[in-house]
């Protein structure tokens, strides 16, 4: 069997598993839905009180967060094994069962624990882009729906290639959950407004260490057809999600280095 349909069984596995429990399946669902909205009012509230904050209005931020929001749930669905790698694999020694089968470790890991809870967040990110649509007056043309896209896809790979750097770092210490805490939503918190509101400093680490800037920032400019009061040029935005690719091969570069020095528990 190849790499893809082996995946598709294993999430088509974890979501049967999940689906034995519908009424769980489904308060969790909610439960994301809900609990990510309360980022919604607090951004509501903030151009609520202020009308707009350096020239941007609530239905352009609106569309920060929304993108942000739906790459974020569809990476923490894939990433989820990688997410509790230390403490559900490493600690039990059933990680060294997953090396012991003939395919991909990251393959196992993704198709582990595909959780349809993140559903809840996807659907409310995807509400918030309607809402933004219609705030900001935002044209739909093919060229803007396939840069949408490719932010999302370039923002996925970046989101999951920090969950494979938190796994990795599993293999020196257990406790790595809250550094890459730091990452994962602090980013998801710091994506969804734009990069010009932020210091020089903060600018250059969201966009040449952990380049959230290049699926979020740059390429939301180019659909709403602002210019980038930084100065970049416009097609930016169109190339820019690359870096979320880039990013995710150097994790998983970082992910083989640390597999290689990976000591069994040998119980």
């Amino acid at each position: 069997m190849g790499s893809l349909p082996l995946f598709f069984r294993l999430v088509g596995a974890s979501i049967g598993g999940q689906a034995r429990y519908p009424a769980s399946a489904l308060m969790l669902t909610v439960g994301q839905f809900l609990g990510s909205g309360i980022e919604v009012v607090a951004v509501w509230a903030l151009f609520h009180r202020f009308g707009d904050v350096q020239g941007w209005r609530i239905g352009e931020v609106a569309l920060f967060y929304g993108l942000v929001n739906c790459m974020f749930a569809l990476a923490d669905a894939l990433g989820r094994g990688f997410d509790v790698l230390g403490t559900e694999f490493l600690r039990t020694g059933a990680f060294d069962r997953l090396l012991l089968r003939p395919r991909s470790l990251a393959l196992q890991l993704m198709g582990n624990d595909f959780r349809i809870s993140r559903a809840g967040r996807l659907l409310q990110g995807l509400a918030v882009i309607v809402f933004a649509t219609h705030q900001a007056a935002i044209a739909w043309t093919p060229a803007t729906v396939a840069i949408a896209l490719f932010a999302v896809a370039g923002g996925v790979a970046l989101f999951l290639g920090i969950l494979v750097l938190q796994g990795t770092l599993s293999f020196w210490t257990v406790e790595s959950l809250e550094i890459a805490n730091v990452l994962t939503y602090g980013g998801v918190q710091a994506a969804q407004y734009p990069l010009a509101l932020y210091a020089q400093w903060f600018r250059r680490v969201l966009t040449f260490i952990v380049p959230l800037a290049c699926v979020a920032y740059y390429p939301v400019l180019a659909i709403l057809g602002k210019a980038d009061p930084l100065g970049s040029p416009g097609w930016v935005g169109m190339v820019s999600p690359l870096a979320g690719f880039v990013f995710l091969a150097a994790a998983f570069g970082a992910w083989r280095f640390g597999l290689r020095h990976y000591a069994s528990t040998g119980s």
